[in-house]
């Protein structure tokens, strides 16, 4: 999906199934697809991935705990977190976790992701560090309307700022299987 401009600023951009896969192909070593995948499949705000990689003991198997130290969002409603995972996330976040390479700062990042859809001729603008939460929550809300409650205390959002964010996305019915292999299980 092209990022909206708004006030001259870009917002973050939201990917589609095929676009996210065009993005992981454009990565070279199974470190940085472990790296992106992960990120993706916690759907945690990037520094929030950053320090459970740092803390595997926040990952219990099933889910990871954030606990109010963890997160340090200023404007944050929930003072500790549980965030679901999907089946895949379940299978992804052990390697995550135990991964050689570790999150870079988040500029080193943001340059990494848009260097691989440059690389793979996926228009980069838009894409961030951002990037790989929204999409998720948005494909969470898709797959799983009837849940979005359970989604955004997850995701560590109020309904308003899902609402604002992520529902009525214009997802085709091939886009919505397509998103199945990635959240799966969620519930």
């Amino acid at each position: 999906m092209k990022p909206i401009l708004k006030g001259g600023k870009i917002k973050t951009r939201i990917l589609r199934p095929i676009e996210y896969d065009t993005l992981r192909s454009g990565t070279t070593t199974m470190n940085q697809k472990t790296l992106l995948d992960g990120c993706l499949l916690l759907g945690a705000r990037y520094e929030e991935c950053r320090r459970i990689q740092s803390n595997p003991d926040y990952f219990d198997g099933n889910f990871i705990h954030l606990p109010s130290e963890a997160q340090l969002k200023a404007k944050r409603k929930q003072n500790e977190r549980w965030i679901r995972l999907s089946t895949l996330g379940k299978a992804i976040v052990p390697y995550f976790l135990l991964c050689p390479s570790k999150l870079p700062d988040v500029h080193v990042w943001n340059k990494e992701l848009k260097r691989w859809a440059q690389k793979q001729d996926l228009d980069s603008a838009g894409i961030s560090a951002r990037t790989l939460r929204k999409t998720y929550e948005s494909w969470l809300i898709m797959s799983y309307p009837e849940t979005s409650n359970l989604i955004f205390l997850s995701q560590g959002h109020t309904t308003l700022t899902s609402l604002q964010h992520y529902i009525n996305l214009p997802f085709t019915e091939e886009e919505k299987k397509e998103m199945r292999r990635w959240v799966e299980g969620w519930i």
